[in-house]
């Protein structure tokens, strides 16, 4: 029934059991719904009708539901539902989604919180909360399978039905020691296809993969990309299995960092979405266009200094914008070609060197192109060669400058342990305004007395 129906013909029929109290109708639809769908229809209800569905849903299903929404409104259905009936949810949630969600709220809050929480899930889910959000601690979950390599096959898949529910993976079993160190990995494959009798240690992968606790989530991301895996087992500095990262949560990591970059690059400050307010989107932006408006002041009295040199020849105003523009773009271009390849490649000096005689090459490449054409076009246009030749080379020289300051800021920034994303479009493009002008209204000058003609 479900298969078939549309957004809004499911959001008709759940209003439909809410009114009506049909607890057992409105449980049973959605069960043959995904997780996220669930969710969408949740947002999708009027607000006079959540608290009613809310009391409809079993303690399972508003699991499901509030590890698919975004913070506020977790934390509000948390508090709609009441302490009792939350406790009963949070324990069935996974706990790395749950030490996310409490880490939200106020500290005598997580302590209401825990406190009616089985005393075993408390402890780790305090375990957890203890690491910073943005390393693998904080990141992996501690419900996971494992296993003993004096284990036999009959043994481990035993384990593994009996803990199937409990675990958020079970495409790996991790393999420990006496003293809980790992000492190897199985993948489920790998037991379908052994003897029930054949003993772990026999069958399992002694050389495992994996990262330190407190690992940044960009090498965790990086882990995960590198050698396809589906998790990732986290351990400390004694190699003593502490839990796993997923590859759902590592594809989070990407999104979340390339929103940060993006956020970086643009200027545009952190935090804002459809939603913001005017006034709170304004002021994150604030503080870089204020410095980069200092900055641009500088191009003005670069201008005002050639200020000779533009009273005899005013056709350099017409091609000076084009100038700019084309210099803070390429810069731009370049920045974000270091910026992506800082967080996917490994960064040495031989890459470094390499990348930045490759940019080199891409910018002569493009300035020869395009100072051609502008040559050819203010020859035609203007009806001067000599003008053309001036606006061809300052752009040629200005785009292999552009090139190489997007290349280069970054990589310094990088090298001096500061996030390159913060080398911004409009800070190089801002940068590039001035040595464009600088080189232009200088080639300028220099061919001043060729130029007086025009």
């Amino acid at each position: 029934m479900v298969a078939n129906m549309t957004e809004d013909q499911l959001l008709v029929l759940v209003i439909k059991y809410v009114k009506e109290s049909k607890r057992h109708s409105l449980q049973k639809l959605l069960e043959e719904l995904h997780p996220y769908d669930f969710a969408q229809l949740y947002k999708g209800l009027p607000e006079k009708h959540h608290h009613k569905f809310l009391t409809l849903l079993t303690p399972d299903q508003l699991a499901d539901l509030i590890q698919e929404l975004d913070y506020d409104v977790q934390i509000e259905i948390l508090h709609k539902l009441g302490i009792e009936r939350s406790s009963k949810v949070m324990n069935l949630m996974d706990n790395d989604d749950l030490a996310d969600l409490l880490n939200e709220l106020s500290a005598d809050k997580i302590q209401e919180f825990l406190d009616v929480m089985k005393k075993e899930d408390s402890q780790k889910i305090r375990s957890l909360m203890s690491y910073p959000a943005d390393t693998a601690g904080g990141l992996m979950t501690n419900q996971f399978v494992w296993i003993n390599a004096n284990q036999t096959v009959r043994q481990a898949v035993n384990k593994l039905k009996e803990y199937a529910g409990f675990s958020e993976n079970i495409y790996y079993l991790y393999v420990i020691n006496e003293e809980k160190n790992l000492v190897g990995v199985v993948s489920y494959r790998d037991l379908l296809i052994a003897d029930a009798d054949d003993f772990i240690e026999d069958i399992m992968f002694n050389r495992t993969v994996s990262v330190n606790v407190e690992a940044d989530q960009e090498e965790v991301a990086q882990i995960i990309e590198r050698y396809d895996f589906i998790a990732v087992p986290v351990v400390d500095d004694q190699n003593i299995l502490l839990g796993i990262i997923t590859v759902d949560d590592a594809i989070d990591i990407v999104i979340r960092e390339a929103n940060e970059d993006i956020e970086k690059l643009s200027a545009s400050g952190k935090d804002i979405d459809f939603n913001t307010k005017a006034t709170t989107a304004s002021f994150r932006r604030l503080p870089w266009l204020i410095l980069l408006l200092f900055i641009g002041l500088i191009s003005g009295s670069i201008i005002s200094g050639f200020e000779e040199t533009l009273d005899q020849v005013v056709a350099l105003i017409f091609f000076m914008p084009m100038i700019a523009g084309m210099t803070g773009n390429t810069g731009t271009q370049s920045l974000a070609v270091v910026v992506r390849g800082l967080v996917t490649s490994d960064v040495d000096k031989k890459t470094v060197t390499k990348l930045v005689f490759r940019e080199l090459r891409v910018g002569v490449i493009i300035g020869i192109t395009c100072g051609l054409l502008i040559l050819a076009v203010a020859t035609l246009w203007i009806g001067s060669y000599t003008l053309g030749l001036v606006v061809g080379f300052s752009l040629l020289i200005t785009l292999v400058v552009g090139t190489l300051a997007g290349t280069i800021i970054p990589l310094l920034l990088y090298r001096f342990g500061v996030d390159p994303a913060v080398a911004s479009g409009p800070l190089i493009t801002t940068i590039n305004d001035i040595f464009s002008l600088m080189i232009y209204f200088g080639i300028a000058t220099a061919f001043l007395t060729q130029l007086q003609h025009l």
